[in-house]
Order: structure tokens, then C-alpha cells, then sequence
């Protein structure tokens, strides 16, 4: 336990001091779980390009087809590929000591990734993978340096590389900054195109992480006009039955 709690601090400390330096701009993801075109499209996604190394333990196949307007058939034909059951959650093959040799750790289970991170930042990260021939997988990311995370889309998006700006700081020392990305090689999407596709799967993975919300958001109109309605009831009843009081 006490391995594992110190192999993830070494994987988190390059984010918390990324984050303290402010480097990383997020993009708004500007995504919509009540469309449901959207959360197909980012359900073949994520199980096409995400699934067969992160797993969403909690989410399970037949109510994710109901939510998204899937009958069970279109559900087998276009999201289950290996022989899994309706009523099975979305969990991966890969053995965890594959996992670690490979990526040198666990690939986390992103059930509820989107609420701990953030959709602006999912968002932002799938779309900031850059060349940088000094990792092991080829790639950094501008939003979580030294990723193990290998640019998974890059034959979607193509390859980018990160230009840098410094600028001297009080002390003659100077500091290199993110500018901007410069696109080395296009990939079978344009930068629209892209854009959109990571859209789609960042929005299917807020709904991955609270699927009860789609219900939540529907009975959110009702029950705001119910307490109007009651409101102005009651408003009108107390008056009635003070009208006479002096």
C-alpha cells in the first residue's frame, strides 16, 4: 500500500507543481450532457481510443444504453467487443503487472475523472500532447509534464510540437515559458474536426462520472415551477385568511 501511495504522489508532484506555476491554461470544454448524440458519439470513443487501458468500473453497460437511447442491440454491435454481458461494468483485460511494466503505472479508472479533474482540464490535456524525444513515449503534455500517457489520438490530431518563449527574470535567469503549439505533421482530422471528437469524449465522461444527472437536470424544471406554483399558493392563501385581521 505504502508503494503504491508514493509511486502516485511521484506521478501527481509534476502536476501540483505545474499547477502552482500557472503554466497551464485551460480551455472551456463547453460540453453538454443532455445531448445525446454527443454521448454516443464519445461513447464509441472512449471504448475505441480509451477502454482497452482505462477502465470505467462504474459504469455499466446496459443502463449507459439506456441513458443514451441505445436498444441492447445497437449496444452489442457498436460498444462490446469482447464478449462482455449487458449488465457488466467497463472493465479492461490488461493485466495490472503489464500495465506497470509497460507505462511504469497503473492507468487510472476514469469512472470519475471528470469530477475530480475537471472537464476544462480533460479537455485541455487530450489536446496538448507535444514531441519531446527526451520521454520514453516520445510525447510530453503542456497540462501534466512527464505524462507515462502515450499520445493515444496522435493519428487524429497529428504531431505538434511546443514553442517556447523566455523571458530574464530579476536575477539575469531566464525562464522558459509555453507559447504556443506548432503542428509538425497533420493528422486525418482537421483542428476543428479534433477539437470536436475530444469534446464528445470529455462530455461522455461527465456523464460517466454522475449518470444520475441526466434524471437530475430533467426533474430540475418541474420541481423549480412545483415551488413557484406553491409559492404564489401560499402567498395567496395567507392572504385569504389574514385579509379580516387588524
Amino acid at each position: 500500500m505504502r508503494t503504491k501511495l508514493l509511486a502516485l504522489a511521484a506521478v501527481l508532484a509534476p502536476v501540483a507543481a505545474f499547477a502552482a506555476g500557472g503554466e497551464a491554461k485551460l480551455d472551456h470544454a463547453n460540453v453538454d450532457v443532455t445531448n445525446r448524440a454527443s454521448l454516443q458519439r464519445g461513447a464509441a470513443n472512449f471504448v475505441n481510443y480509451c477502454l482497452g487501458c482505462h477502465s470505467a468500473k462504474f459504469v455499466r453497460y446496459n443502463r449507459m444504453a439506456a441513458d443514451l437511447g441505445l436498444s441492447e442491440e445497437q449496444l452489442i454491435a457498436n460498444l462490446m467487443y469482447t464478449g462482455e454481458r449487458p449488465h457488466d461494468t467497463m472493465r479492461i483485460g490488461m493485466v495490472a503487472d503489464d500495465a506497470k511494466r509497460w507505462f511504469g503505472v497503473l492507468p487510472p479508472d476514469l469512472s470519475l475523472v471528470a469530477r475530480s479533474r475537471g472537464a476544462d482540464y480533460l479537455y485541455t490535456f487530450l489536446r496538448s500532447f507535444y514531441v519531446d524525444p527526451s520521454k520514453p513515449t516520445g510525447v510530453n503534455n503542456i497540462v501534466l509534464p512527464g505524462t507515462a500517457m502515450p499520445h493515444v489520438l496522435w493519428e487524429l490530431q497529428g504531431v505538434q510540437e511546443a514553442v517556447w518563449e523566455g523571458h530574464p527574470d530579476a536575477q539575469g535567469n531566464v525562464q522558459k515559458h509555453f507559447k504556443e503549439f506548432k503542428l509538425l505533421e497533420p493528422g486525418r482530422m482537421t483542428p476543428e474536426e479534433f477539437d470536436g471528437f475530444v469534446r464528445d469524449t470529455v462530455n461522455f465522461l461527465e456523464y460517466a462520472a454522475e449518470p444520475a444527472q441526466l434524471q437530475r437536470k430533467a426533474l430540475g424544471f418541474p420541481v423549480i415551477a412545483f415551488l413557484v406554483f406553491f409559492t404564489l399558493l401560499a402567498w395567496a392563501l395567507k392572504k385569504e385568511y389574514w385579509k379580516d385581521v387588524k
